[in-house]
């Protein structure tokens, strides 16, 4: 059992019921909740080339890192739900989290990944927005939060951050907008090439037999994230793994020929 950044009792990766904060100065990575420090101090060289900070002037940089908040948050936290108020903006520095739907069935869905430097939350920059799906703490994590009562002011000063904090929610509903022209147009072997690379270029390092996706990715995970079948996913990566594309093992996928997978996503000869 976890507390979300809200205070919410999490269990299993689920709100529970709502409850205090915890008391004092700071967190183990065992809770969640806010850090003491100073934001600029501590995180300041760390956040300059992150999502949305990279294409800010210093004095804009400053201003937002200045009304921001350190957090921690627990594997399994959820730090929205669906459906929620959307009233915080959320910066990963370092851990994993998924976000996630529920599909006809009532079953959730992996949608995305999110890596570190990356932002989510967006539509908290905008009026009255609810989160359109959940986000869940994959491995313990650090953000810096923004409240939406922070952040309206600063952007009313400061049309650049503004227009920097739009660009990054457009750039989420065109990610979106693509993966549903893949599931509309494309074939299944095209599909889960494609999220394999999108998620080496995401979370991907350098192995000694190529490049390791680094997140424990399950066949179920790829099957939900591609909108396909467990049965289909294994059968296709049991053949790119005969082919030497792939070396797959429980939760681990080492891609050791991008090059392949490319001729298989963009369906080349």
């Amino acid at each position: 059992m976890v507390r979300s950044g809200s205070g919410d009792i999490v269990h299993e990766g689920r709100k529970l019921a709502a409850g205090p904060a915890p008391a004092g100065d700071g967190v183990s990575m065992g809770e969640s909740g806010p850090v003491a420090g100073d934001l600029p101090g501590i995180w300041g060289e760390r956040l300059k080339e992150a999502e949305l900070l990279r294409d800010l002037a210093p004095e804009s940089r400053s201003a937002l890192l200045a009304a921001g908040t350190r957090r921690r948050s627990a594997r399994r936290t959820l730090l929205f739900s669906a459906g929620d108020a959307a009233e915080t903006l959320f910066l990963l520095v370092s851990g994993r989290v998924k976000l996630v739907r529920g599909n006809a069935d009532g079953q959730e869905v992996i949608v995305r990944f999110f890596a570190p430097g990356e932002l989510l939350g967006g539509v908290a920059a905008l009026p009255d927005r609810r989160y359109p799906a959940t986000a869940e703490v994959v491995d313990d994590a650090e953000l810096a939060t923004w409240s939406r009562a922070a952040l309206v002011p600063l952007m009313s000063r400061d049309p650049h951050l503004a227009t920097a904090i739009l660009g990054v929610v457009a750039t989420r509903m065109g990610d979106v907008q693509g993966q549903l022209q893949e599931l509309a147009t494309e074939r299944v072997a095209q599909r889960v090439a494609r999220a394999l690379l999108r998620l080496a270029r995401q979370l991907g390092r350098k192995a000694e037999a190529g490049i390791l996706i680094d997140l424990p990715l399950s066949r179920q995970n790829l099957a939900e994230l591609t909108g396909t079948t467990l049965f289909t996913v294994s059968r296709l990566l049991s053949a790119w793994e005969a082919e030497g594309l792939l070396e797959v093992g429980r939760e681990r996928v080492v891609i050791r020929s991008p090059h392949g997978l490319v001729r298989i996503a963009e369906d080349l000869p």
